[in-house]
């Protein structure tokens, strides 16, 4: 079933977890999953489409975690339209309080004659097959003709029709490649509903793609011409160019409701927070000028827009920056703070933390806060998410200890410990031309393992001289990229904390990839 049945309401299907992590570079472990998860549901999205099960092993696993342990939203996954895809996505998805299958094929003549070597009636026989199959378990299905922008409108329509006759419930139109303009995106939507009017009685969902820019604009002439579901990611991440970006939709419905007639169900105040937790995961920055969430979103340079923004803030600013929570800097704790205020202020930002990982979080906490004369929640927000990346990481490598040593004689030399699988530390130590690069080729004579530095990003999580370093690492392993990061006052330890995680899933995403299926194009 649908989650809302009002008219006027939008659905929020958030891809971050399946289209999203296909960005070149990310690979994000169950862990790692499972907290974007519980923020999305934070957030009030209404489905998350959680992984593509039968990709691998490790995709199987972190859908399941979500399912398990997210309440809320539906729990998607997604299944080509082969019996073994539904199987295994139901299979992960079983344990959900409520979950959904999502089934897809391709209709566009270009995908069937050159992706799938098909044919039209091939298509016909496997979307029938499919929806029924997912049906066989569970009443909320979701069908997709890929590329459905690039097909034959009345093809498409018959396919449709066929996908409502098994019993679909929400039927999604894909921009697969980002190619249709707002207008002629409207234009098909309007002549699908014409041709099968049972579209009227399902969910229809729009996925937009971000090629020329246009995946937000699409989306929302969707809406326009009937659409009541948009599926997006946060950030806009996503094969290629991105998806349509999440807070744009979220905000954009929000700020010009009264013109388009339609809500969500979105806490927005929820939004910085889940932007700023997936770019720490996936390590993509967010560009400064980006809408609703980059740094430069609520900043004024021209001297006429700060009078005015002093003067009256609505003269330049259509959205009040509280209203997405980039206000959530406020000081926290200090270095005289316990155990409990630290939990407690850690629920306050919406995690549950005991046992452990509190007491290691508490550790770094009383760490930073010698060195930092105030810790914020963005502050707590990287320390716990740092912490709950190492207590995810018993199948990986771990740092347990470094040392550079420096002088003007001579380059820097490193020596670090690496904790590898199976509980055993092992020790590696190099020469390079600065103290990052000494310690990266330290780490990989440790482990033994060739990794190539692809991209190195430093932040600052907050302002100041005191503030946390935060590093994004991209490293390669025998091909197969793998990115991570690394929270520090220290920027050198950051920076070996990020390679060692970005090492670790490159080297776990080699091993998932061998293990898992081939997996064919998707929407």
């Amino acid at each position: 079933m649908a989650p809302s049945q009002d008219k006027d309401r939008v659905i929020l299907f958030d891809t971050t977890l399946r289209d999203g992590e296909q960005s070149p570079g990310i690979s994000l472990n169950a862990q790692e999953k499972l907290e974007i998860a519980q923020q999305l549901a934070r957030l009030g999205v209404d489905v998350i489409e959680a992984g593509f099960p039968i990709a691998s092993p490790g995709d199987f696993a972190a859908v399941q975690a979500i399912a398990r342990g997210v309440e809320g939203p539906v729990i998607a996954g997604l299944a080509r339209a082969f019996p073994e895809d539904i199987n295994t996505a139901f299979a992960a998805l079983k344990e959900a309080e409520r979950l959904r299958i999502h089934t897809f094929i391709s209709t566009s003549d270009i995908h069937i004659q050159h992706q799938m070597q098909n044919t039209r009636d091939d298509v016909r026989r496997m979307a029938r097959e499919a929806v029924a199959h997912a049906r066989s378990f569970c009443e909320d299905v979701e069908f997709s003709p890929m590329d459905a922008t690039r097909s034959d409108v009345e093809f498409t329509a018959e396919i449709v029709q066929i996908a409502i006759e098994e019993g679909a419930t929400t039927i999604n139109i894909p921009d697969t490649v980002g190619y249709a303009v707002p207008h002629e995106y409207a234009a098909f939507l309007t002549r699908l509903y014409e041709l099968v009017p049972g579209l009227r009685d399902v969910v229809v969902s729009v996925h937009c793609h971000d090629d020329l820019g246009l995946a937000v604009a699409n989306s929302i002439a969707g809406v326009l011409a009937g659409a009541r579901q948009v599926e997006c990611a946060v950030n806009g991440i996503g094969e290629r160019a991105g998806n349509a970006a999440l807070e744009e939709i979220i905000m954009l419905i929000a700020t010009r409701q009264a013109e388009l007639g339609v809500h969500t169900g979105a806490v927005t105040q929820e939004i910085a927070r889940t932007s700023r937790i997936v770019s720490r995961l996936t390590g993509y920055p967010v560009a400064p000028n980006k809408a609703i969430i980059g740094r430069n979103a609520f900043a004024h340079e021209s001297g006429i827009h700060q009078d005015g923004v002093l003067k009256e803030r609505s003269t330049f600013e259509i959205m009040d920056a509280r209203a997405v929570g980039l206000d959530s800097n406020q000081l926290v704790l200090g270095k005289h703070s316990g155990r409990h205020a630290l939990a407690q202020a850690l629920a306050e930002l919406g995690y549950e933390v005991s046992g452990p990982t509190l007491n290691q979080a508490f550790r770094r906490f009383k760490e930073i806060a010698d060195k930092k004369k105030q810790v914020t929640a963005m502050d707590l927000e990287a320390l716990l998410t740092d912490e709950l990346r190492e207590a995810a990481e018993e199948d990986g490598y771990t740092l347990e200890y470094f040392d550079v040593e420096s002088s003007t004689r001579r380059p820097p030399h490193a020596k670090v410990g690496v904790r590898v699988p199976g509980g055993e530390v092992l020790e590696g130590s190099f020469g390079g031309d600065g103290p990052i690069d000494a310690i990266f080729h330290a780490i990989n004579v440790a482990t033994g393992v060739d990794a190539r530095l692809r991209e190195f990003r430093i932040g600052a999580v907050t302002g100041g001289q005191d503030a946390l370093g935060e590093t994004s690492i991209v490293v390669e392993v025998a091909g197969l990229s793998g990115s991570g990061q690394g929270v520090s006052t220290d920027i050198v330890e950051a920076a070996a904390r990020g390679y060692v995680r970005a090492l670790s899933n490159a080297v776990r995403r080699g091993r998932s990839e061998g293990e898992g299926a081939a997996v064919a194009g998707t929407p």
